[in-house]
C-alpha cells in the first residue's frame, strides 16, 4: 500500500536540517505481505520521479540521476530482503535539491561496503554503490524498537 502524505512541521528534512519545507514531497509504501518488492520499490519511485519532474528526463544528467535513485531504491531494498527478513516501509523525500530514500527493516544488523573492496568478486556491493553514489547515508535506530531505517541521500539533477 503506498500513500503520499505532506510532511509534518518539525520533522527531519532532507540533508538533516529540521523544519517544514513548502517544495518538499513525500511518499511512502508499506511492504506488509507483498511480494517482489524489489519491483514494486522501484515501480514506486519511478512514479514517484514522474510525479516530482525527474522523469521523463530532458537530458543525461537528468536521466542519469534517475536511474541513480532507482539503483539505491534497488541496493536498498535488496539489503533488507537478504540481512534483515524483508522490508517494512520504503519512504522517498524530495525537495528542489535532495531526495531521500528509507527503507525501514526489522534486522539488527549495520550495513556497511564491503572492504575491501574487490570489483571482481560476486556480491556485497550494494552499499558500496550507495557509498559511491549518494551525498551521504546511514542508519536510524530507534530506541526500544526493534530495526532500523537505512536512509540515503542523492542530489537533485540540475
Amino acid at each position: 500500500m503506498s500513500t503520499t502524505r505532506p510532511v509534518p512541521p518539525g520533522s527531519p528534512e532532507p540533508g538533516g536540517a529540521s523544519g517544514a519545507s513548502a517544495g518538499r514531497q513525500v511518499r511512502s509504501l508499506s511492504f506488509d505481505g507483498a511480494s517482489g518488492v524489489v519491483p514494486l520499490a522501484r515501480d514506486f519511485a519511478r512514479q514517484a520521479l514522474y510525479a516530482w519532474g525527474w522523469l521523463p528526463a530532458d537530458g543525461a544528467d537528468q536521466r542519469a540521476a534517475a536511474e541513480d535513485v532507482l539503483l539505491v531504491v534497488s541496493e536498498l531494498v535488496t539489503n533488507a530482503c537478504l540481512h534483515a527478513e524483508g522490508p517494512e516501509e520504503m519512504r522517498l523525500a524530495c525537495d528542489n535539491k535532495v531526495i531521500r530514500v528509507e527503507v525501514a527493516d526489522h534486522g539488527t544488523g549495520q550495513p556497511a561496503p564491503r572492504t575491501p573492496h574487490r570489483a571482481g568478486r560476486p556480491g556485497g556491493h550494494g552499499m558500496f554503490i550507495v557509498q559511491r553514489l549518494c551525498l551521504d547515508w546511514g542508519v536510524v535506530r530507534t530506541p526500544g524498537v526493534a530495526g532500523k531505517t537505512v536512509w540515503a541521500e542523492l542530489g537533485a539533477p540540475a
